[in-house]
């Protein structure tokens, strides 16, 4: 593994920045030794960042929907992409759905079995989460043999059914396309809506049962979208402690009061809002309510996102970036990284000071990411 000691840069630590230098070694950032010395002036030394929910991924192994689809080579693809936006960790999020398509069951067991494939192969840690549909209550028991079989050890509960529509008795909005995105026509699609609604009383037992097993195997759990104080504890209550993307200022506020994580989107702090109508990111942070910064479905982002609150006032340099780094390693249970210190893995991003543009990402102390002038150096 390459050993080498950075020199005269700005090194991200955890109490702040400071210009001693930075060695690595066996894929670990160890003590300084006298390994060859590399300059870095002008350039930033910053933790790897810690992905904890992106599916920027799907564009790689289906570009073009229902005409091509690139298993592995997709799943490289992204790996690339993600070194390139200083991603060293990406728990890669896949739908377990009644929804069909890329959020079916048949297309999650081929991205489970591709990054399977490729994880072994390229230095970015790729890890999976199974983002599975509480009213797929006939799919509980084959969702949950495939984390068993592919060792998936984080699994997010999402409702995407349009409860008061169908309550209604109205077509939702946009049936025919999602209906195509499925496969099906839109009466077949509206038809099993209707069903799984017309089950949703089944749904809490059976999400307890469900959770209780997942919780005894060790299974990290969470939620999406809550939407209140309510909500929150009724997962918190199953086991599941982290809230991802809480929509309002309440759900946030009970996630933080009882010991949960919060995940916010990062595409959100970049556009400013929320593109769903929901609280905007910035004020959750503005209020101390966010633990990871997530690229959801935009690898660039969690990068631009911690600049960005810098650039707004909410947070100095060393908070904001511990959003996409340290926060989300501890949430996710990762201890080994996340942070710049002796001992951790060797998992850090490199940035010319000025554009703050990403030249450098070294994953387990591996070569992922190498761009510009800074090769010069290297070389």
């Amino acid at each position: 593994m390459i050993a080498l000691c950075f020199e005269n840069a700005r090194v991200l630590r955890p109490g702040g920045w400071d210009a001693a230098p930075l060695a690595i070694a066996g894929g670990k950032i160890v003590d300084e030794l006298g390994v060859r010395r590399v300059d870095l002036t002008g350039y930033d030394i910053l933790p790897g960042i810690v992905d904890a929910h992106g599916d920027g991924f799907e564009r790689h192994m289906a570009p073009r929907r229902g005409a091509l689809r690139e298993r592995a080579s997709g799943v490289a693809a992204c790996a690339a992409e993600l070194a390139a936006n200083g991603i060293t960790t990406a728990m890669l999020a896949q739908f377990w759905s009644w929804e069909g398509g890329m959020r079916g069951p048949e297309f999650a067991e081929e991205v489970f079995a591709s990054v399977a494939e490729v994880a072994p192969t390229v230095p970015i840690d790729l890890r999976l989460q199974l983002r599975l549909e509480t009213h797929f209550l006939d799919s509980f028991d084959a969702a949950e043999a495939a984390m068993a079989r592919w060792g998936i050890g984080y699994v997010v509960f999402n409702d995407h059914l349009p409860h008061v529509r169908l309550a209604e008795g109205r077509k939702p909005p946009r049936l025919t396309g999602q209906a195509l995105k499925s496969g099906r026509s839109p009466e077949a699609h509206l038809a099993l809506m209707q069903a799984l609604h017309a089950r949703s009383d089944e749904v809490p037992e059976a999400l307890d049962a469900l959770c209780a097993r997942l919780a005894a195997r060790g299974v990290r759990m969470g939620s999406h979208d809550d939407r209140n104080a309510d909500t929150r504890a009724l997962w918190r209550g199953r086991g599941a402690h982290v809230s991802e993307f809480p929509e309002t200022l309440e759900a946030a506020r009970a996630a933080r009061e009882g010991g949960d994580s919060v995940v916010l989107g990062a595409p959100n702090v970049v556009r400013g809002a929320s593109h769903a109508g929901n609280i905007a990111a910035s004020e959750l942070i503005a209020a101390g309510l966010c633990d990871a910064l997530a690229s959801d479905y935009h690898y660039p982002a969690p990068a631009r996102a911690a600049w960005r609150c810098v650039e707004l006032g909410l947070l100095d340099e060393v908070a904001a970036w511990r959003l996409v780094s340290e926060g989300p390693a501890r949430l996710l249970g990762l201890e080994d990284r996340g942070r710049l210190e002796p001992g951790l893995r060797a998992d850090l991003v490199v940035m010319e000071r000025e554009t703050r543009r990403i030249v450098m990402t070294m994953a387990g102390g591996e070569m992922a990411w190498l761009s510009g002038g800074i090769a010069e150096r290297l070389i």
